[in-house]
């Protein structure tokens, strides 16, 4: 008789640990640290890691579509002033345009209409729009001096999530899974979230995906419904003990056929297999909001109680962090205002202010921020100028990739603290730049990872996630 446990077949004469170990020649030993969930994390080069890491882990609330960054964070009075006039030839020095207002005839300038004031003992500027951020000015470090080489939204949400404007490298999450190993066995260590019920440009799965390293380190999409993970639960009439068994004996078969061919993808569905088996019983105890007391949802707001929502998302995100989850993406649409923005634009912010300003208040009350980073950001900025034809009241914002804002907080970068200066027309970087390849740097590097070290070989080429350029962003840290 087979026993879930041990695994042992009286057919073979041999226990499973017995039967995968001479099956594959070695091989199959490897794999089954990882089939019985007790696999440390192996760097798969030690040379990249480097002192002790500041941050364990990342939550990264991802704002698609490019939020305005003079309507949020980058206080700029002189547009105000200058409103209706054009933009200046010196200030865009020949720069391209989208093609969606490269053809107007005007590109009058627009302030914008929402007030902002000095918060904090460190008196940071922050829009009415964002009170609940404001209120955690002293936390976090907020970088007006972010730029990119994409334009457009594909390229750009492909670079900030991959480090390159073309599909199918791997992204920040894989990188960070491939180079730290998972800390723990029950839970994928690369999980993703997508605000439900929102527009905008489509995200596509690539953008979570492992690229040429091992599938086994694809992001894990959550859904807020009853199967969180697609595919997760047992089919009907299959019950546990009947699937240990199937895993058993495919997983027998599995490294038989390793032993002949060598084929890694055979070792990655075998991890996959198991990992899928553990999560059965971890993901519906991590997603069952119904522990958590009143004064959480307080916290986060209401709508945290309704599952897919950015509130409900960032408080999973909370729940993730705590049980050893390292990287945790979270996708919030439509930040892309080309029209509307006044009325668009306040929509979007009560909708992510309270929740991402609750995570890191909630963090740091469980002790629990000084090792995560929270990053709150989009794919590039918006212009200055108004797209279409000027009306203050009703406006819109073209893509701008020549300077945007992102913040920062906690996993050892500075607490109330703001880097680099925009223009006074927010339109270029007069000090302390920060590229998309340097804030990937420095992200690694609060990790203790070496963004010049951390390669894998494909095709003949050493690939990283800084591609050949990055520096670290001393500046911003602790």
């Amino acid at each position: 008789m087979n026993s879930p446990c041990t695994g042992f077949d009286s057919s073979f004469g041999l226990s499973r640990r017995d039967a995968l170990t001479r099956f594959g020649g070695g091989l199959g030993g490897i794999a089954l640290a990882s089939l019985l969930g007790k696999a440390e994390a192996k760097p798969q080069s030690p040379g990249y890691l480097t002192s002790t890491p500041k941050a364990k882990r990342v939550i990264y609330l991802f704002q698609s579509g490019g939020p305005s960054q003079m309507d949020l964070f980058d206080y700029k009075p002189r547009l105000n002033a200058e409103q209706g006039k054009e933009l200046p030839e010196e200030v865009r020095m020949g720069q391209r345009l989208t093609g969606m207002s490269g053809n107007q005839s005007s590109l009058p300038l627009v302030g914008s209409p929402f007030k902002f004031k000095q918060h904090g003992a460190s008196g940071g500027w922050f829009s009415e729009l964002l009170p609940h951020t404001a209120g955690i000015a002293d936390e976090i470090t907020v970088v007006k001096s972010m730029h990119t080489d994409a334009i457009n939204h594909g390229p750009g949400v492909t670079f900030m999530q991959t480090g390159s404007q073309i599909g199918g490298r791997p992204s920040i999450g894989s990188w960070l899974s491939y180079g730290l190993g998972s800390s723990n066995d029950n839970l994928p260590s690369f999980v993703v979230m997508i605000t439900k019920d929102q527009k905008g440009q489509p995200l596509v799965s690539r953008l979570w995906g492992s690229g040429f390293l091992p599938g086994e380190h694809d992001g894990v999409q959550f859904r807020p419904d009853k199967d969180a993970v697609l595919y997760l639960n047992n089919p009907a009439g299959l019950d546990t003990f009947s699937r240990r068994k199937m895993l058993d004996r495919l997983a027998e078969l599995h490294q038989i056929q390793l032993a002949k061919s060598g084929d890694p993808a055979l070792e990655t569905r075998i991890a996959q297999y198991e990992m899928g088996f553990r999560m059965q019983t971890s993901i519906p105890e991590v997603t069952d909001l119904s522990s958590e007391p009143d004064s959480t949802f307080k916290l986060y707001g209401e709508d945290a109680r309704t599952p897919g929502t950015f509130a409900a998302n960032c408080l999973m995100a909370r729940r993730l962090a705590e049980r050893g989850v390292q990287f945790i993406q979270l996708y919030h649409q439509d930040w892309d205002h080309h029209g509307g923005l006044p009325g668009a634009l306040p929509r979007k912010c009560k909708e992510t202010d309270q929740a991402s300003a609750a995570l890191v208040t909630d963090l740091k009350q469980r002790g629990l921020l000084e090792d995560t980073l929270v990053v709150w950001g989009g794919e590039f900025g918006r212009t200055n100028y108004c797209q279409g034809k000027f009306n203050p009241g009703n406006f819109g914002r073209d893509h701008h990739p020549k300077c945007f804002s992102v913040w920062m907080a906690g996993g050892g970068v500075k607490a109330g603290h703001s880097h680099g200066v925009t223009d006074d027309y927010c339109y270029n970087v007069v000090e302390g730049g920060v590229h998309v390849h340097d804030f990937h740097a420095t992200l690694l590097h609060l990790l203790g990872i070496d963004h010049e070290q951390l390669t894998f070989q494909y095709q003949g080429r050493h690939f990283r996630l800084t591609d050949v350029h990055g520096h670290i962003v001393k500046e911003i840290l602790a």
